[in-house]
Order: C-alpha cells, then sequence, then structure tokens
C-alpha cells in the first residue's frame, strides 16, 4: 500500500512552479515509490499567486503566510523555493515543526545561514534535500563513476564553467538577487553555487582557492510592483548593484588536482552555457548542459592526438532509465527536478539521505565564503571544515 505524504510549496515564482509539477509527475516515472505526494498547500506573498497556484495545480489550501503551512498538521513535507534571505527562517522553523524539507540553494545568505538549517535538520530528525539539480544529469553521474573507476588516469584539472545572460539587459529590475540584505552574494550564490557542488561530486573536496569578483552593470532600475523571474524596469528609479555579476576562481583540491571556475550573470550571447571539463593523466571527460544527455570521452594509451568519443547516455546511466527506454532520447531540465523530487521522497520514506543533502550545501557555501573573502584579499584562502 502506497502512503499519501502531504507535501507544501513555500513561494510560488518560477522554481515553486517546477518543484510543484515534479511532486507532480514523480510517481509516473518512479511508479514503486512508497509514498505518494498530495498537493496540501501553497505560500506566496504576492497577492493573488498563491490562489492562481492552487487553482491551476490543485492545492488544497492558499495563504500569504507561511507561518500557516508550518502550523498545518497535514502538511508533512515542504519545498522551500521562496526569497534567499527567508531561507534560514522558514526552513529552520519547518524542521521545528517536523517538516522534512526539499529546499533550493544556496540555503540562505551565508555559511551561517547553511550551518542554521542544517543544524536544526539535525536535531528534528527530518529529512533535508538541497536543489543542486545538476548533479542529477545521468550524464554527470557517469562522468564521477567514469573518473572514480580511473578510466581518464589520475585527475590533473578541472574547468567548471556557468555562463548565463540573465542580468545582462541594462534593464532588468533591481529585484532582492542584486541586494545584500536580500540577496546575499549575487553569482556566487546563484551560478558559482553549482559550480563548487558540481566540483565537489566530481573530484572530492576543495582544498584552498584564489578568486577574483566584478560587478559589471553597477546600477538598475527598481521595480514599481512584484517581479518573478528576471523582469525588466524601464524607468523606475535607479538603484545601485550591491553584488558581483562575475567570478573566478582557482581551485586546489585535496587530491592535488587544481581546477578553475567561473561564473558569470551577464554574459552577453551565452544562455545556459554550463559545463565542465576534467582532464587526467591518460584521458579527459566533457559535458555541456545545453547537450545535456552526451559527453565527450577520450580514454586510451594514445596521450597524443588521442580522439574524443561522443557517448550517449542510456537506461544504465543514473536515472535516465526512469524517463527514456534508450539510448540518445533526451531528458530535459525538469527531468532533473523530478529525479531530485523522487530522492527527497525516498529518503522521507527510508529515512536515510538519497541526493544532495545539508551538509552537502554547508560545504559548498564553505567553498562560497572562501572565495567571497578571497576576493576582499587577495589571497589563498581555504575553506571551512563544517564542524
Amino acid at each position: 500500500m502506497v502512503d499519501a505524504l502531504g507535501v507544501a510549496v513555500v513561494g510560488f515564482g518560477w522554481m515553486g512552479r517546477v518543484h510543484t509539477q515534479a511532486y507532480a509527475r514523480v510517481r509516473h516515472h518512479y511508479p514503486r515509490l512508497a509514498l505518494r505526494p498530495e498537493l496540501v498547500a501553497v505560500a506566496e506573498e504576492v497577492p493573488g499567486r498563491a490562489e492562481e497556484a492552487a487553482d491551476r495545480f490543485g492545492f488544497a489550501t492558499a495563504t500569504r503566510d507561511w507561518r500557516e503551512v508550518a502550523a498545518d498538521p497535514r502538511v508533512q513535507a515542504v519545498s522551500i523555493t521562496a526569497p534567499n534571505f527567508l531561507h534560514r527562517e522558514i526552513a529552520v522553523a519547518m524542521a521545528r515543526a517536523g517538516k522534512h524539507i526539499w529546499i533550493e540553494k544556496p540555503v540562505g545568505l551565508s555559511l551561517d545561514d547553511a550551518r542554521a538549517v542544517a543544524r536544526a535538520v539535525a536535531e528534528a530528525g527530518v529529512q533535508g534535500t538541497v536543489g543542486f539539480n545538476y548533479r542529477n544529469a545521468p550524464a554527470v553521474e557517469a562522468a564521477r563513476d567514469l573518473i572514480a573507476a580511473g578510466e581518464i588516469g589520475i585527475v590533473t584539472h578541472v574547468r567548471v564553467r556557468l555562463f548565463s545572460d540573465y542580468a545582462a539587459h541594462p534593464e532588468s529590475a533591481l529585484t532582492w538577487r542584486y541586494e545584500r540584505e536580500r540577496g546575499g552574494s549575487g553569482v556566487l550564490g546563484d551560478l558559482a553555487s553549482h559550480g563548487a557542488d558540481l566540483a565537489r561530486f566530481l573530484l572530492g573536496d576543495i582544498a584552498s582557492l584564489t578568486a577574483d569578483t566584478a560587478i559589471f552593470l553597477p546600477e538598475r532600475a527598481r521595480p514599481t510592483g512584484a517581479t518573478a523571474g528576471h523582469s525588466r524596469a524601464a524607468g523606475g528609479t535607479p538603484g545601485p548593484v550591491e553584488n558581483e555579476d562575475y567570478v573566478s576562481c582557482l581551485l586546489r583540491f585535496a587530491s592535488g588536482a587544481r581546477g578553475v571556475l567561473e561564473a558569470c550573470r551577464v554574459s552577453v550571447g551565452e544562455q545556459n552555457n554550463y559545463g565542465f571539463e576534467v582532464h587526467g593523466t591518460t584521458g579527459a571527460v566533457f559535458w555541456d548542459f545545453r547537450r545535456m544527455n552526451e559527453l565527450g570521452v577520450s580514454r586510451g594509451t594514445g596521450y597524443q592526438d588521442q580522439p574524443v568519443s561522443t557517448v550517449y547516455v542510456g537506461p544504465g546511466h543514473g536515472e535516465f532509465g526512469a524517463f527514456q527506454p534508450g539510448a540518445a532520447n533526451a531528458m530535459g531540465y525538469d527531468d532533473l527536478k523530478v529525479v531530485e523530487a523522487y530522492r527527497f521522497l525516498r529518503s522521507v520514506a527510508e529515512g536515510v539521505p538519497h541526493g544532495a543533502t545539508l551538509p552537502d550545501a554547508v560545504r559548498g557555501a564553505a567553498v562560497l565564503d572562501a572565495m567571497a573573502r578571497s576576493a576582499l584579499s587577495g589571497a589563498w584562502v581555504t575553506p571551512e571544515v563544517p564542524a
């Protein structure tokens, strides 16, 4: 018999919709999942948005106050997709109320915020999953297995890139994302958090780093009403951008490998150009999110002029088989969130974590904190080791 699990979504922008759709689809792809998510409540402070979400997706209750969700005994698990400055308060309250949480990265504004959420989850004995969705791509998991098996030899260096143009337009609205108080860091928390997680997922812990950041569009127009996503505000009152548009970072891994991580939110001509290249002593592996279901792989004994083959992931890689019957059938971004939902619900059902966890978020936040400190000092910095 499949047990029902009452779920809620707090914050209903684009990511709230993605989580909701993942809950709706998850048992289609994972029919043996021991839990059946039921959409109990949605909370969103923008007037009318929660009601619209309830009408469209079938939530039983709509509210503007997330505290009502924390107090609702029907809710057993919560997706936290609200802005970054609300992550800590909401997540700690939900954990203390006994709710399992699926929270989007970067889990607050700082390393302290991530630690506080992780501590609350551990103390409450609930499960916590974090939205590092790119590690869920079957090709990324295949790359990790290939690296761990030594198929490219000893890893020597890696480059991780995350370039996007979502903030490149000079009329992009000055939303919470660009403010220190509500957004915390800029591209560090937004894109580089994924980069740090991918780097750790593939190659292990980062021992030290040195970073540089820059703001390329120092002023934007304030919005005159509610915003969602990356809207524009032409003609609004201008205000300062307080956090970074760009980061570059040199990495030294505990394994001895070296790395480069680069991320930018104002890269004209780049749309979701995310990926990595990992080089070893006998080969290399390449992944590009825009060709999500492919890997470039070079391996053998040729060293010089060694060819690169394209590998199409298939049912034997990661969770691919839950979505497509054969290699080279495409998966998409939303599918990665369905995988994430499955791993979250499986964690709840089994009482043990599956997928990205709050300790992963804390370690990632420690890397971002080290980048920020290095950018200020110009020095090599060692990320703090979580207690």
